[in-house]
C-alpha cells in the first residue's frame, strides 16, 4: 500500500511539475497604465520581454546616398512608384527591398534572370509596387497610428516573401450535415488566441465597414445596436489585438468603464485609427491584387492574404519596438507626386501672369484715382 501511495505521489508530482512547466516563472513585471486601485497594469513576464526584444532587431541601414542628379523616371523605363527619386536613392531603396523581402533570391523574386528590369513578367513585381504605394499611403495619411516611427516593407516582412501572420476568410471546419457552423467553439484557432469566441473576427472588422460596439446607449430591448453574436465577434477581435500587441485590456481601456472613451487611455483612439488604416490597406490595396496571384497564393476560398494587428505587431507593444523606420528610409515616407500634364503647367503659369497683371493693372488706377482727388482738392490741375 506504501508502495502504491509512493507511486501515486511520484506520479502526481510529475504531472504537477509537467502543468507548471508551461507556466512563466515568477516574478513578472508590471507597469501601472491608469489610476492606482483600478488594476490598470500591464503585467509582463521578463523571459518573454527578452524574446520580444530579440525578435524586434532592425538590420542595419544602407548608407545613404545624395538625392541630387537625374530621376530614375528619366533613367530606367516602367517606374511608376518610385521614378521621382534621385537614380541612387532608388537603388539603394531596390537594395533595402531586397534584403527586406527577398534575400534568398535576390533580384529574381521580381524580376527574371536575362529580362529588362523594366518587363512585369513575374506577379510578385506588380504586386511589390501596390505594396510600396500602401506603405507609402501608410506614412503619409495614416500618422495618427503609425506617426514618429513609420513603418517599411521590413516591419512586416522581416526577411520573408509573405509576412508570417496574415489571414484569409474564415472557412468552417469539418461538421455534422445538416448543421449550420457558427464558426466558433473551436480550440485550435489562433486567430482569437485559441479562445471559444469566434474564430474569424477580421472579415467583419478589417475587411467589411462595420462598427465594433457592444454596448448600447438606452435600456434594452430598444436602441441597442450589437446582438450578442456581434459582441462575441468584438471579444474575439479584442483577444486579437490583446494577442498581437502582447498587452491586457488596460492597455486602451480603464477597467472599470471598458466603453468610456473619455476614460481610456490614448492608445485606444490610436488603436481606432490602426483597424481604419488596415481596413483601407485590405480593400484598397491587397484585394486588387488578387487578380494577380497564383492559387498558393490564396485562401482555401480565392481571397488574397490580408493584414491585420500581427502583421506589423509580431508580439510587440509598437512594432519593431517603436524603432523610427523613416529615418534611414525617408522615400518611403510620402507617395510619389501625381504627374504633371506640360500643357496644363504651361496654361497654369500663363493664368498666374495674367492675374499679376491684373493686380498690377488695378494698383495703378487706383493710385491714379488717389492723386487727382488730391489734386482736385488743392485745386491743382493733375
Amino acid at each position: 500500500m506504501k508502495i502504491f501511495d509512493m507511486k501515486l505521489f511520484a506520479g502526481a508530482s510529475a504531472l504537477a511539475t509537467l502543468m507548471l512547466s508551461g507556466c512563466d516563472l515568477p516574478p513578472q513585471e508590471t507597469v501601472q497604465r491608469g489610476y492606482r486601485g483600478t488594476g490598470m497594469e500591464a503585467v509582463y513576464s521578463p523571459e518573454a520581454l527578452q524574446e520580444i526584444v530579440a525578435a524586434n532587431q532592425v538590420p542595419a541601414a544602407i548608407p545613404a546616398v545624395s538625392a541630387e542628379g537625374p530621376k530614375a523616371a528619366d533613367i530606367y523605363q516602367n517606374v511608376e512608384v518610385l521614378g521621382h527619386l534621385s537614380v541612387g536613392e532608388f537603388t539603394r531603396l531596390m537594395a533595402a527591398i531586397t534584403q527586406w523581402v527577398s534575400p534568398e533570391q535576390g533580384c529574381n523574386y521580381c524580376h527574371v534572370a536575362g529580362e529588362g528590369f523594366e518587363e512585369d513578367t513575374l506577379y510578385t513585381k506588380k504586386v511589390a509596387r501596390v505594396m510600396i504605394a500602401m506603405t507609402q499611403n501608410a506614412n503619409q495619411n495614416w500618422g495618427a497610428h503609425v506617426g514618429g516611427a513609420g513603418v517599411t516593407c521590413y516591419t512586416c516582412h522581416r526577411g520573408n516573401n509573405v509576412p508570417e501572420q496574415v489571414w484569409t476568410i474564415g472557412v468552417a471546419p469539418r461538421h455534422a450535415s445538416g448543421h449550420v457552423h457558427q464558426m466558433q467553439n473551436v480550440a485550435h484557432q489562433a486567430s482569437n488566441a485559441y479562445a471559444s469566441l469566434p474564430f474569424d473576427p477580421f472579415t467583419r472588422y478589417l475587411l467589411e465597414d462595420n462598427a465594433a460596439r457592444v454596448a448600447g446607449d438606452t435600456a434594452l430591448p430598444t436602441g441597442h445596436e450589437a446582438s450578442i453574436e456581434s459582441t462575441e465577434y468584438v471579444y474575439s477581435l479584442m483577444m486579437h489585438y490583446s494577442d498581437a500587441l502582447g498587452v491586457n485590456c488596460t492597455h486602451c481601456h480603464n477597467s472599470r468603464a471598458f466603453a468610456s472613451w473619455e476614460q481610456s487611455n490614448s492608445e485606444r483612439v490610436k488603436a481606432w485609427h490602426g483597424q481604419q488604416m488596415v481596413k483601407e490597406m485590405n480593400n484598397e490595396y491587397i484585394n486588387p491584387t488578387n487578380a494577380w496571384l497564383p492559387a498558393y497564393r490564396q485562401g482555401p476560398l480565392g481571397d488574397a492574404q490580408k493584414v491585420n494587428c500581427a502583421t506589423c505587431h509580431q508580439g510587440a507593444y509598437q512594432p519593431l519596438l517603436g524603432a523610427n523606420m523613416l529615418a534611414d528610409y525617408p522615400n518611403l515616407g510620402a507617395l510619389a507626386p501625381a504627374p504633371t500634364d506640360p500643357v496644363e503647367e504651361a496654361i497654369d503659369a500663363m493664368e498666374e501672369m495674367v492675374e499679376d497683371a491684373v493686380e498690377a493693372i488695378q494698383g495703378m488706377e487706383m493710385e491714379s484715382a488717389s492723386l487727382e482727388q488730391e489734386d482736385a482738392s488743392s485745386g491743382e490741375a493733375y
